[in-house]
């Protein structure tokens, strides 16, 4: 099924839903989005662990510190 048809399938499910659904729903898209945001997170983490970017655990102590202070 073509994104678009989704689309309009979706706006009929909603127009019909009852309160439950729509808030099921309005949850469960929600939770996609947050997921998709913690994936490119990992993501970003990774790259930077293969192009050496990192932290010992000294240097990751100091950072935290500072955080705190700010």
């Amino acid at each position: 099924m073509s994104t678009l048809k989704l689309k309009n399938e979706l706006q009929v499910m909603i127009k019909e839903g009852d309160e439950n659904f729509i808030k099921f729903f309005f949850d469960m898209a929600k939770a996609y989005k947050s997921q998709l945001v913690k994936d490119k997170m990992i993501e970003e983490g990774e790259e930077d662990i293969e192009n050496g970017r990192l932290f010992s655990l000294e240097e990751a102590k100091e950072i935290v510190l500072k955080w705190k202070k700010e």
